[in-house]
């Protein structure tokens, strides 16, 4: 007798980034499964360093907005930490005028979070992030993003239009539809410079 394997745990091992470390989340930060160890060696080699934060991805993250008006959305708490290695690491690049590339938009909640609660630094923190980035948003930390591509009325199609411009991303998401990327938690990505 054959058994197939069950598509929940063929799932539950592909849903998974190679740097997932701390239970909690209710989805993965799905921009870091396009990445290998061998893509990390490849990327270390040409000088890139990277450092880890964790956001524990809540429900409220894909919760479409309702509201007539963004400024009424509320976004649920969601966990976050920001060791000291990370914090240290991101000081040193913005020191040294280098640019600080999040992977996806988890990572933005929380750099942007703490920055927002220390004057614009990125220190060593953990506490729980209702932030919401919508147009018009002030960035004080990441540079670049590379982000999958999001759903309409989400959170996370907001925020990267506040990163890139709302003209940008019509542009960049009517090219995605023509060309049959895949949208959402296995779809395509793009870098946003």
């Amino acid at each position: 007798m054959l058994l197939a394997p069950d598509p929940a745990d063929s799932d539950r091992e592909r849903y998974q980034t190679v740097y997932a470390r701390h239970p909690g989340a209710v989805a993965a930060p799905t921009a870091g499964l396009h990445f290998t160890p061998e893509l990390f060696q490849v990327l270390a080699s040409r000088g890139v360093r990277r450092a880890f934060v964790t956001l524990h991805v809540g429900l409220g993250t894909f919760r479409p907005i309702t509201a007539e008006n963004i400024a009424d959305h509320r976004m649920e708490a969601e966990r976050y930490a920001v060791p000291p290695a990370t914090a240290a690491l991101i000081a040193q690049t913005q020191q040294a005028g280098g640019r600080v590339v999040a992977v996806g938009s988890t990572t933005v909640r929380a750099l942007e979070t703490v920055a927002a609660d220390h004057d614009g630094r990125v220190v060593a923190a953990a506490g729980r992030s209702r932030l919401f980035i919508h147009p018009p948003y002030a960035f004080r930390v990441v540079d670049a993003l590379l982000t999958n591509f999001h759903l309409p009325k989400s959170t996370l199609l907001l925020m990267v239009s506040a990163f890139a411009g709302r003209d940008l991303i019509r542009r960049a998401y009517a090219e995605a539809i023509r060309e049959r990327y895949r949208f959402y938690s296995y779809g395509d990505a793009m870098l946003i410079l």
